[in-house]
C-alpha cells in the first residue's frame, strides 16, 4: 500500500481542529467557574431541546409521503424538482426568514387571504414560527435522506414484490417500513441536531422570555448585558447539548438490512386511482410550500436591486472575501485530512467541529480574544476562522470517499512508480478529485457567504457582513431594502457554488 501523503500537513490541521475546538471549550469552562444556571437559562434549554424535536419530526413526518410520491412517480421535470429541494440548504437563512414572513407574516400573503375574508390572522413568531423556518430549511434535506433510501431498496426485491402479487400495503409492509426502520432515526437525528444550533432563525422569529434559545441567550449575554460567565456557562451548556445529539445521531444509525442488489435502477410500481390523486397532491403542495417563500422574496427583492444603499454593496464584499477565503481554509483542510484517511484519528478531528456550534466557538474566541483585541477589530478573520471549522466536516464527507477510492484504485500503480508527496497529488490525486473537489468548495463557500453567527457577536455597525446586514435592515423595518439585499445574497451565495461546481465538473478527467 502506498504511503499516505502529507501524514505531518495532516496532524497540524488536525490539531489546529482540536485547538480551536477544544481550546475554545475550555476558555468557556474556565470563565464559567461554576456559575449556576438561572429559571432563564433553563427555559431557554427546554425550548431548546423541544423547538429541536418538534422541528425534527414534523419535518421527518412530511417528507415521508413526499418522498415515497417521487420515489414511485416519473414525470417531467422532476429531476428539476429534486435539485431544487436541495437549494435550501446552501440558501442563507437570513433570507428563508424572510421569504416566510412574506408569505406567512403580518402582512404576508397568508394573512392577507385570511382577512380577506374574514378570518383571524396568524403570528409567524414564537415557537410555531421556529418550528415552521426549521421545517422549510430542513424538509428538503428529509426528503432527499429518505428518497435514498427507497432508491437503496434493490431492483431484485421489486420485481420479486410483483412477481408475488404484492399491493401497495404489502408492499409497505415487507419493503418500505423496514426501509423507514432504519432510515428515519438518523434522518430525524441529523435534522434534531441541525436545530440545536440554529440562531438566525430564533434571533428574528424567537426572541421573548417563553422563545429563547440557548445561542439566542448566549448572544443577549454577550451583547447586551455583557455578562461573560453567564454567557460561557450557557456556552458549555450548548457544547454538551450539541455533542449528545451527534453522539446519538451516530449510534442509533441502523442498516437496512435489505442485502446486496444487482445495482439495476427501477422503480416501484406506481398504484393508480385515488393514491396517484394524493402523489400528485403531495408533490404540488412540498413544491409550493419550497418554492413560495424564495419567488416571495424575488419578486419583493428584485425592483430595488438597482437602488441599493452604498453599505449593502460594502457588506457584499465583505461577505465575499469570508466566503473566499474560509472556503480555501476548509477545502484545504478538509483534502488534508482525507488523503491521510488511513488513521481513524483524522477522520474523528474532522468530524470535532460538529460538536460546536458557531455562537459556541465565537464565545471562547471573544473570551480569549477581548483583553487583547478590540473584538470589532477581530470580527472578519474570527468569522473566517470559525466558518472554515463549521464546513470542514462537509468537505471531507464530499472528499473521502473519492479519496478512498483513489487510493484502492491507483495506490499500487503509484507505490510501483515511485511517485510520492507532491508529484503524487499532482498528477494522480488532482486531477481525479477536481470534480468533488469542486463540488466542497462551492458547497463551504455557500455556506460561509450565509452565515449569520460569530459575527453577530464580534461586528458593530461598520463592520456588517451581508446576512448580518439583512437582519439589522428587517430589524428596522426596512423590509424593501432587506429584501433587495436579501436577494443579492442568494445570488452570490449560488454564484459560488455554481461557479466552483462548474469548474469542477468541466475540468474533471474522466
Amino acid at each position: 500500500m502506498a504511503r499516505r501523503p502529507f501524514p505531518l500537513a495532516a496532524t497540524a490541521v488536525a490539531t489546529a481542529l482540536g485547538v480551536l475546538t477544544l481550546g475554545t471549550l475550555g476558555a468557556v469552562l474556565a470563565q464559567a467557574g461554576g456559575g449556576g444556571l438561572t429559571a432563564a437559562d433553563w427555559a431557554a434549554l427546554r425550548f431548546t431541546i423541544w423547538q429541536a424535536v418538534l422541528s425534527a419530526l414534523v419535518s421527518v413526518g412530511l417528507a415521508v409521503p413526499v418522498a415515497r410520491a417521487l420515489a414511485r412517480r416519473r414525470f417531467a421535470g422532476r429531476g428539476a424538482l429534486i435539485a431544487l429541494l436541495g437549494a435550501p440548504f446552501l440558501l442563507p437563512v437570513i433570507v428563508a426568514v424572510l421569504g416566510l414572513l412574506a408569505v406567512f407574516g403580518r402582512a404576508g400573503i397568508v394573512n392577507q387571504a385570511l382577512a380577506a375574508i374574514g378570518l383571524p390572522t396568524v403570528s409567524i413568531y414564537g415557537l410555531h414560527g421556529v418550528v415552521l423556518a426549521h421545517v422549510f430549511l430542513n424538509l428538503p434535506l428529509a426528503v432527499r435522506l429518505i428518497l435514498h433510501g427507497w432508491q437503496a431498496i434493490p431492483a431484485e426485491r421489486l420485481r420479486l414484490a410483483a412477481a408475488l402479487g404484492f399491493g401497495p400495503r404489502a408492499i409497505w409492509r415487507h419493503l418500505e417500513a423496514p426501509m423507514l426502520r432504519a432510515v428515519l432515526p438518523g434522518a430525524a437525528l441529523a435534522i434534531f441536531s441541525i436545530c440545536l444550533t440554529s440562531f438566525a432563525v430564533a434571533l428574528t422569529l424567537g426572541g421573548g422570555p417563553r422563545a429563547t434559545t440557548i445561542e439566542l441567550a448566549i448572544y443577549q449575554a454577550l451583547r447586551f448585558d455583557f455578562d461573560l460567565p453567564r454567557a460561557a456557562t450557557l456556552a458549555a451548556l450548548q457544547f454538551a447539548l450539541c455533542s449528545a445529539g451527534v453522539a446519538m445521531a451516530g449510534w442509533l444509525t441502523v442498516a437496512a438490512g435489505f442485502g446486496a442488489g444487482l445495482d439495476r435502477a427501477t422503480a416501484p410500481l406506481p398504484p393508480a386511482g385515488w393514491r396517484k390523486a394524493l402523489d400528485v397532491a403531495v408533490i404540488t403542495l412540498a413544491t409550493a410550500f419550497v418554492a413560495a417563500p424564495l419567488l416571495a422574496v424575488v419578486a419583493r427583492g428584485a425592483p430595488g436591486l438597482t437602488n441599493l444603499p452604498v453599505q449593502v454593496w460594502a457588506a457584499a464584499g465583505r461577505s465575499l472575501a469570508v466566503a473566499l477565503a474560509s472556503c480555501a481554509l476548509a477545502t484545504s483542510g478538509a483534502l488534508t485530512l482525507a488523503l491521510a484517511r488511513g488513521r481513524r484519528g483524522f477522520e474523528l478531528s474532522a468530524m470535532l467541529p460538529l460538536a460546536a456550534s458557531s455562537l459556541v466557538l465565537g464565545t471562547g474566541l471573544f473570551l480569549m480574544l477581548a483583553p487583547w483585541v478590540s473584538p470589532p477589530r477581530a470580527a472578519l478573520p474570527v468569522t473566517v476562522l470559525v466558518n472554515a471549522a463549521l464546513s470542514l466536516p462537509f468537505a471531507f464527507r464530499i472528499l473521502a470517499p473519492e479519496a478512498r477510492a483513489i487510493d484502492a484504485d491507483y495506490g499500487r500503480l503509484t507505490q510501483a512508480l515511485g511517485l510520492r508527496g507532491a508529484a503524487r497529488l499532482r498528477w494522480v490525486t488532482l486531477p481525479r478529485l477536481k470534480r468533488p473537489l469542486g463540488f466542497a468548495l462551492g458547497v463551504t463557500a455557500a455556506l460561509s457567504m450565509g452565515d449569520l453567527g460569530v459575527i453577530a457577536l464580534f461586528a458593530t455597525d461598520t463592520g456588517a457582513t451581508l446576512p448580518l446586514l439583512v437582519q439589522r435592515l428587517m430589524g428596522a423595518y426596512r423590509m424593501d431594502t432587506a429584501a433587495a439585499a436579501a436577494l443579492l445574497l442568494v445570488g452570490f451565495s449560488f454564484a459560488l457554488f455554481w461557479g466552483f461546481d462548474h469548474w469542477g465538473r468541466r475540468h474533471a478527467e474522466t
